[in-house]
């Protein structure tokens, strides 16, 4: 009784979402290029990031590697890509990363995803609110506080005065976002904005060519003590100096800041439905995206930190004031015209998917009904849009900027790492055709019965008409018939055997490293599913002891025995899913390297993790324990999924 209770509990968690069939690839509404992709991708990835994570990571967490934090962050990024872009030619639908884990892995990580995605686009929300208050701080000379504490409250404490900031940005905002959301041409807008944007950060990486300085990367706590900065300890606040002045651990830990600049080519996943070749254009633009994107913010860490000594950047800096620095004030103003474009192309974009994406779950059933009627009728998309905001505004003032660039960081990390596990998982599943091959037999033996039965009674009727002499003919054509049919029969029984005999192979070790059949079968489908789970939590394990590297490094050989162990265990399990053979089913794109990229971009993914603060990670552990409660106690219950 509990085994049949635990099973049946168990078969919910792994129930998967139907697919409709998609619409004809040359259907009118299929109206964006390969082209129009790339730009969107694009235009949504070089955001605000590229204006605002310099006076975060270059100041306190990385220095001059700021160059290495950005190739870090776009190598983990472009692995998340090629995920993204294989599972999207296997499910050419519009959706997100949600959709995907409820087609291919079932409906606990389906809602997982989900519930993550929702946290990172509340973040995002509060980072946007802040790029806004430091775009209008730079337009009014660094006082727009002290403009709106003269105008408003004058004897007022701080503290309210940044409340009210808030609260501004948080009106305009939503005034913005009102007059546009019913605005449905703004393609011409979107791609001029963007074209501005690529401009400025051109003319930024140009210039930093230009006018940097190669001695701004080999800084001495000479050029500290010049400077008027006499408290400078080796790693403390200034660090010690030169390329890497915070170590390789300051490295780590803007990489995983830096993730967030990545971010925005999930995108083009949205727009499955109105891409015109959706299995080869969707990879294909989000390759190209990451990879333009990647060579603008590699272009721009080094052009930024060439021109400004990363300790004379502040927290909050924005990109625009490294031009007053070195004297060029109308580049100043142009490249803060680049930051308005930046921020303005979110608003005229897709400004909010969590609004789609709390839509979907709740239609689901996994969200609260009163959710699903977000995107319905006229006053409920207004009346969301303002709390949205005001969640975010929330955030956005509790929080601070540091802590929502890690929750939106950690939060697509984690998406990512599922969307390789996804990968790995159904490259080597068998192709599902057992059903309909059965189906096919059995019709085909019911009208082969069927014919039979026809040719007899026009036998017997025949004979009745003619002389009885036929009977002895008339018997052997029917037992011919029979003997035909019998033979079919057990060659079609036959045929469905040898289709369903993997499926009772049994698990050897032999079968581990040498399995005989070339094509997936259930067990090597189960062997693999097995070993990869066993993977990601080895992985986690390896990258919980890679975190304390300078122990490893000490010589303390407990810790490096436990490493030795655990790669001795990856490998070995990594050989085994290396043997099991891959699916042959034709699609437009693969991911190159399997098993080896999906389970390289899974320990990126999760050692980058390991390097947010434990603030984070409590923040981030209570949104997951709200998510629990609200899916095992609402959600699995209410699923629209049979």
């Amino acid at each position: 009784m509990l085994c049949q209770a635990l099973r049946r509990f168990g078969k919910k968690l792994v129930r998967k979402h139907p697919l409709e069939l998609p619409v004809a690839e040359n259907a009118p509404a299929r109206s964006l290029s390969t082209l129009d992709l790339v730009v969107l991708g694009v235009g949504n990835t070089l955001g605000v990031s590229v204006y605002i994570l310099a006076g975060e990571v270059a100041r306190d967490q990385a220095g001059p590697s700021f160059v290495i934090c950005s190739l870090v962050a776009g190598l983990t990024s472009v692995l998340a890509g090629l995920c993204y872009g294989e599972i999207s030619a296997r499910v050419p639908h519009s959706g997100s990363a949600y959709l995907y884990s409820y087609v291919t892995v079932g409906e606990l990580w389906a809602f997982i995803t989900g519930w993550f995605l929702i946290l990172t686009t509340f973040a995002h929300i509060g980072i946007r609110i802040w790029a806004w208050t430091l775009f209008f701080d730079n337009l009014f000379g660094n006082k727009f506080s002290l403009t709106l504490q003269e105008t408003f409250l004058p004897q007022a404490p701080g503290v309210f005065v940044e409340i009210l900031s808030f609260i501004v940005m948080f009106l305009l905002l939503l005034i913005m976002e009102l007059l546009t959301r019913n605005i449905r041409q703004l393609s011409l807008v979107t791609k001029t904005l963007t074209l501005v944007k690529v401009l400025a950060l051109g003319f930024v990486i140009i210039s930093g060519f230009l006018k940097g300085d190669l001695h701004n990367w080999k800084l001495a706590e000479d050029d500290y003590i010049k400077a008027g900065l006499n408290d400078t300890s080796s790693l403390g606040l200034l660090g010690s100096g030169g390329f890497v002045p915070f170590g390789f651990q300051g490295i780590l830990r803007g990489s995983a800041t830096c993730i967030y600049a990545f971010t925005g080519f999930n995108i083009i996943v949205t727009r499955v439905e109105l891409a015109q070749n959706p299995k080869c254009s969707i990879p294909k633009s989000i390759m190209i995206s990451l990879f333009i994107c990647f060579l603008v913010y590699f272009g721009v860490s080094a052009a930024l930190t060439l021109m400004v000594p990363y300790y004379q950047l502040q927290p909050g800096s924005t990109l625009p004031e490294a031009f007053l620095h070195i004297g060029w004030v109308p580049a100043y103003h142009f490249v803060n015209f680049g930051f308005f474009c930046s921020l303005s192309t979110k608003v005229f974009g897709n400004m909010f998917p969590i609004r789609q994406q709390v839509y979907m779950m709740a239609k689901d059933g996994l969200l609260f009904p009163v959710l699903a009627r977000i995107q319905t009728g006229t006053y409920m998309p207004i009346l969301a849009t303002m709390i949205i905001f005001i969640v975010g505004t929330i955030m956005a003032f509790f929080l601070g900027f540091t802590d929502l660039l890690d929750l939106r960081s950690i939060g697509a990390l984690l998406v990512f790492s599922l969307q390789a596990f996804i990968v790995l998982i159904l490259r080597y599943q068998p192709e599902r055709k057992n059903g309909g091959k059965e189906a096919e037999v059995l019709g085909e033996n019911e009208r082969n019965e069927m014919q039979v039965q026809e040719e007899n009674e026009g036998n017997e009727a025949q004979v009745q008409e003619e002389n009885e002499g036929n009977e002895a003919q008339v018997q052997e054509e029917n037992e011919g018939n029979e003997a035909d049919m019998q033979e079919e029969n057990e060659g079609n029984e036959a045929d469905m055997q040898e289709e369903n005999r993997p499926a009772a192979e049994s698990l050897t070790l032999q079968a581990l490293f040498f399995p005989g059949n070339p094509t997936p079968t259930a067990l090597s489908g189960w062997v693999v599913s097995v070993c990869s789970s066993l993977l990601v939590l080895l992985l986690t394990l390896l990258c919980l002891v890679l975190a304390r590297w300078p122990v490893l490094l000490s010589g303390d050989p407990v810790w490096i025995t436990v490493v030795v162990l655990l790669l001795v265990l990856i490998t070995g399990m990594t050989g085994v899913i290396w043997r099991q053979p891959q699916s042959s089913s034709p699609i437009h794109f693969k991911v190159p390297g399997l098993p080896l990229l999906p389970l390289l971009s899974i320990f990126l993914n999760v050692y980058l993790m390991m390097q947010m603060t434990a603030g984070t990670w409590a923040l981030f552990g209570s949104w997951v324990l709200v998510g629990f409660a609200i899916y095992f106690g609402y959600g699995i219950r209410h699923s629209q999924i049979p």
